[in-house]
């Protein structure tokens, strides 16, 4: 792995500990040299991650929609700032440039983008690790909407243990090391 997308708020959230979190996260991206790319602003957590890897040394790449950039969010100290048309393209590029997801908390954006990676791994457009970042529990309801979906049967477990978890930076990109895809979604005809 080479990098890394991170998904995460706009916002800094209701605690310190996600702001804490985000620097943690860009500090240990940076010890394992590996490169951050993620959604090109300057605000909220999003902007905290980006200083801390650029802060210690690493790289960052950034991709923003014009709608974003013509609002003066994005962050203008980048390794390198990508810009695209629309949402939609600023995340099949963020895709194709990353070797691996992680969530850090945010809000619905942050879920849409998460869920689309996931998703594309089930289906098999790519073999990538997908992991949140359980800061202070931030992810708790969602696990065990996870598990709800298993025990409905809408989700194989093969499926679920793809979604990789930890609560610490350094425990999910341990895991995403020794990641092995389980293999694509097969359809049972009803």
């Amino acid at each position: 792995m080479k990098t890394i997308a991170v998904y995460c708020g706009s916002s800094m959230g209701a605690s310190e500990v996600y702001r804490d979190a985000a620097i943690k996260l860009g500090k240990e991206l940076v010890r394992r040299k590996l490169t951050l790319v993620y959604g090109g602003a300057s605000v909220g957590i999003m902007g905290i991650v980006a200083d801390t890897v650029l802060q210690e040394g690493g790289e960052v790449i950034g991709v923003i929609p014009t709608l974003l950039e013509q609002r003066e969010i994005s962050h203008h100290g980048l390794t390198e700032l990508i810009k695209v048309d629309n949402m939609h393209e600023r995340k099949h590029k963020m895709i194709e440039l990353a070797d691996g997801f992680i969530a850090l908390p945010g809000g619905p954006g942050t879920m849409e983008e998460f869920f689309e990676v996931f998703t594309w791994s089930q289906i098999g457009l790519h073999q990538k690790p997908c992991g949140l970042l359980n800061v202070n529990g931030y992810y708790d309801h969602l696990l065990s909407f996870f598990d709800h979906m298993q025990q409905e049967q809408f989700l194989k477990p093969m499926y679920k243990e793809m979604n990789l978890v930890a609560n610490d930076a350094a425990d999910l990109l341990d895991q995403f090391s020794s990641f092995t895809h389980p293999g694509l979604k097969t359809y049972e005809k009803v």
